[in-house]
């Protein structure tokens, strides 16, 4: 189930990945989008402006697939924007970040409590293949990087319930709220400044459009995760579109077939 869609395109050269976490290793907060796109289309609906709540649904489905794989401060910089271009008073962004995480705590806090108290593996809720698919780059050789727009403190403390934080030797990196202060292509360029990595040697994994843009600027190449959450058994046609669109290289729905994916992309 890997779809190739550079042919020629190789990993030959990489000795470091960068890894997006939710949806393209966690699916912890698989349903995010069904949380945050509601809350988004309710605050609009608010305003009375007279558009339809199909319409609002649709403008809000955009912006937020647009924006995934950055600091989840962007969409609310995002709603805040659209609140104010109807005449709206909009709030800071954060007031409705919180108010978003409010709302995903209560769908993901029995799956956090499942994993603490050990009633539940760590396979139940990561794509599957993950581990094997970390071994296998870290028998490689490769530095391995996580990088989130989910906020540091969740994305290192899921990381950790679900064991995949000792794989990533380079560092686990999440959203600050100082949204400026740090992001993937901050992180690359980093990288690429300190001289230990050229672009050629990326190779990343994501679900979102802005890790396989990161990636794919500096020269790298990319695996898009199009995986239909929760249950990663085949590729989301809405998400594969999106990773096609913004240059990825293979797209897979999940890691089960690790040889034959070392195989196509080394």
């Amino acid at each position: 189930m890997i779809e190739n869609l550079r042919p020629g395109a190789s990993a030959k050269n990489a000795c470091v990945a960068l890894f997006d976490f939710d949806g393209t290793l966690s699916v912890i907060r698989s349903g995010w989008v069904e949380v945050m796109v509601p809350m988004m289309v309710e605050i609009l609906a608010d305003l009375k402006t007279g558009e339809k709540e199909e319409d609002l649904t649709t403008l809000v489905k955009e912006f937020v697939g647009r924006l995934t794989g950055k600091q989840t401060m962007y969409q609310m910089i995002e709603l805040a924007d659209n609140i104010t271009a109807r005449g709206g008073t909009a709030e800071d962004p954060l007031v409705y970040k919180k108010m978003y995480l409010d709302r995903l705590w209560e769908r993901i806090k029995g799956r956090i409590e499942e994993l603490e108290s050990g009633h539940t593996s760590p396979e139940k809720w990561l794509v599957p293949g993950s581990f094997a698919l970390l071994d296998g780059l870290k028998e490689r050789g490769m530095k391995m990087y996580l990088a989130s727009g989910t906020d540091d403190a969740y994305v290192k403390n899921e990381a950790r319930l679900l064991q995949v934080d000792k794989y990533f030797d380079g560092g686990v990196y999440g959203a600050l709220d100082d949204y400026k202060v740090f992001s993937k292509a901050i992180l690359i360029q980093r990288l690429i400044s300190s001289a230990e990595f050229k672009g050629d040697q990326f190779l990343g994994f994501g679900d979102g459009y802005v890790e396989i843009e990161n990636v794919k600027a500096v020269g790298g190449v990319a695996v898009g995760v199009a995986s239909d959450e929760p249950h990663c058994a085949q590729v989301d046609q809405w998400k594969r579109d999106r990773l096609v669109g913004v240059g990825a290289d293979w797209i897979v729905p999940h890691f089960s077939d690790r040889d034959e994916l070392f195989r196509t992309i080394f």
